[in-house]
């Protein structure tokens, strides 16, 4: 998938991509920060039909719900073959134990017998997070582990 990168001067930058249906869609991040969505027109692919203005958190939750799961989906596939062991997601939250700790101080896989193996934040994915990573919330948390460890995982960070 080609991402076109357009530099607006005065603006800011739009970033677009065009999808199998022949529509384009994109981001337009202005100089001062603020988001916006933008779709382009059914009839005209240059024509906006509709721009939807994101704040920060917005822009993270629809990050999360576009990219999580196919990073989940990934790690499915990857963990098909091996039995019993399954790939889950969990938020950290506002008020997780863990918003501004570190990996390495929740003793997952000590605790559980699950590893992180993923943390999504503000779009971007950290693969394989090391123990001084710190969390914030916000951050979805890809934990692969036996379902039991998983449901011990979510414990874990929503209540320490």
């Amino acid at each position: 998938m080609d991402v076109e990168v357009t530099r607006l001067p005065g603006i800011g930058t739009k970033q677009e991509f065009t999808t199998a249906s022949g529509r384009r869609l994109g981001v337009l991040t202005h100089r001062d920060g603020h988001r916006e969505l933008l779709v382009s027109g059914r009839d005209d692919p240059d024509a906006c039909s509709a721009s939807v203005g994101l704040t920060d958190a917005e822009g993270q939750a629809l990050g999360t719900l576009l990219g999580a799961p196919n990073l989940v989906a990934q790690l499915q596939d990857q963990q098909r073959e091996v039995e019993g062991v399954s790939t889950a997601q969990f938020p950290i939250g506002a008020g997780s134990p863990y918003d501004g700790r570190t990996l390495g101080e929740t003793a997952m896989r000590t605790r559980t017998g699950t590893s992180i193996v993923a943390v999504v934040r503000d779009h971007v994915v950290s693969p394989s997070p090391g123990p001084d990573f710190v969390f914030r919330a916000g951050d979805l948390v890809v934990v692969v582990g036996t379902g039991e460890g998983l449901g011990q995982a979510a414990t874990i960070l929503e209540d320490g």
